[in-house]
């Protein structure tokens, strides 16, 4: 079977590198019966393997300890799949393809064992690039923050239209009740939520790079990530062999905000505009009212007034988001009508500006921000929504940079907008020295400083420490208050605690 080769090694990383050839990728493909997900219970993994078991292709695989959202939507899909790695599990399913997420790495023993016994192994990114994109019309939104909520509202807006589009987004659309679906047309439209992190342990380009955008989207270009990039400059260099992609009768659309996206904007072969709420910008959103039901705002295109969005979402930053799921939605053959009645019926990702509670004594929010300029706008746009009242900002330093001290002066910063902060433990802090670790409680020293509640729980935490912070906001704690937790994992369950304790 010639359709996955092994093209060498890479003596700089020591990593085995494999690449499709793609003349023979389609014939090849036709021959693979059993596709086999090595980390499915991965949202993309998952979320993927649900698209092909759709398209009638023999799907299974594996991980360690699946739970909900994943778990109900793999067994509504009728998928089964080995609970545990084990050498075992691959040689009962004897997979043609072996699907390798990004979390897999050396040691584990069902990808030792594909390794020895030479079965085929292809990144998803990859994957979805042969698989779902092919030769589709590939729409990729890109950036430091907002990509899911971009990509989930354009998916829909393609969806509300009647272009019977693909897609994939890094969660369950609340509007479909699923994170990836095929095209319903063989030379459709598929739009793709574009991380810039790596691809597996094999392939250490960026996901973004397999997509190869028609019309690509750059919401904002940060630092992130310091697991894999050592620097910004690394960032913008992937940055820039994505805009490279775009073909010269596609478009990039970057965010008029955003001095990074611009420079690179300035290398594109294709058409460029930007978006945001600046005057310079191509798409500009105007007359911003921010309601407590929903945002309202006009929209320009080249000064020229298209009309005005009532959007469900609210705070500043998903004004730019909604502007730029316009832009591409009308790019992709959108009419701006439909952009205006689908866009209410639009239901926003879980875990973005989630609303788990509301009562007479406090609200809470559910938020991924884990990245400070993410924390501001969030919290910012929690003010917009809730004039007047306290806000309570819960945040879990849990990713590979905001537990080591690159942000350190960013997260004493952008908490802004809060009045009460409260830091849970830095996650698995015997990975840094002293020196190399957040210093939360340094952090609370100088929020105090300006005259706000702060309060971290210490280093190492303690076994319950979830029942410290509920002890801390209990005394801290006013009628009306806005609880905000901001977290990429499960804060120890402080979400379920939460909603129990103000229910």
């Amino acid at each position: 079977m010639d359709y996955i080769s092994k093209s060498g090694y890479n003596s700089v990383r020591g990593l085995i590198t494999y690449s499709i050839s793609n003349s023979h990728y389609q014939k090849a493909s036709n021959q693979v019966k059993e596709l086999y997900f090595l980390g499915i219970g991965g949202t993309a993994m998952g979320s993927v393997a649900g698209a092909l078991a759709a398209l009638g292709r023999q799907v299974t695989g594996s991980d360690s300890g699946v739970y909900p959202p994943m778990s109900d939507f793999l067994a509504s899909r009728g998928i089964q799949y080995f609970n545990g790695y084990s050498e075992e599990n691959i040689r009962q399913s004897k997979p043609d393809l072996i699907i390798v997420g990004n979390a897999i790495s050396r040691g584990n023993p069902e990808l030792e064992l594909a390794l020895e016994e030479k079965i085929d192994l292809i990144s998803l990114p990859e994957f979805v690039g042969h698989e779902l994109i092919k030769k589709n019309t590939s729409i990729v939104v890109s950036g430091t923050h907002g990509k899911t909520t971009t990509t989930s509202i354009l998916a829909w807006l393609l969806d509300f239209a009647k272009l019977e589009s693909g897609f994939l987004i890094g969660g369950i659309h609340a509007n479909f009740g699923l994170g990836c679906r095929p095209s319903g047309r063989e030379n459709g439209v598929f739009v793709t939520e574009g991380d810039e992190y790596d691809s597996a342990f094999f392939d250490k380009r960026s996901k973004f790079l397999h997509y190869r955008p028609d019309i690509a989207v750059i919401n904002n270009i940060e630092f992130d990530h310091a697991d894999i990039f050592a620097s910004l400059a690394d960032i913008e260099l992937s940055f820039a062999r994505f805009v490279n992609l775009i073909p010269r009768n596609g478009a990039l659309l970057y965010a008029s905000n955003s001095l990074r996206a611009e420079k690179l904007s300035k290398k594109c072969f294709a058409k460029t505009e930007s978006f945001g709420l600046e005057a310079h910008a191509n798409w500009q959103a105007v007359e911003i009212d921010y309601r407590s039901d929903v945002t309202e705002f006009s929209i320009l295109k080249n000064q020229t007034l298209l009309g005005k969005l009532r959007s469900p979402l609210f705070g500043e930053h998903n004004v730019r988001n909604v502007l730029a799921a316009t832009a591409a939605a009308m790019h992709a053959g959108v009419r701006f009508e439909q952009i205006q009645a689908g866009l209410l019926a639009f239901q926003s990702p879980k875990r973005r500006l989630e609303i788990l509670l509301q009562n007479d004594r406090a609200t809470l929010i559910d938020d991924f921000a884990h990245h400070p300029t993410a924390i501001r706008e969030t919290l910012k746009a929690v003010g917009q929504r809730f004039p007047g009242r306290r806000i309570v900002a819960c945040f879990e330093p849990r990713s590979n940079t905001t537990t080591r001290n690159f942000f350190q002066k960013e997260l004493s910063e952008c908490f802004e907008h809060a009045d009460v902060v409260i830091f849970g433990p830095v996650n698995r802090p015997e990975r840094y020295a002293l020196e190399e670790r957040l210093d939360t409680a340094a952090i609370v020293k100088s929020l105090e400083a300006e005259g706000k509640i702060a309060y971290a729980i210490a280093v190492p935490p303690p076994e319950n420490y979830v029942k410290d912070i509920l002890a801390f906001l209990k005394n801290v704690f006013q009628t009306g208050d806005v609880i905000v937790v901001l977290s990429n994992g499960g804060f120890g369950g402080l979400h379920t605690q939460l909603k129990a304790f103000f229910s």
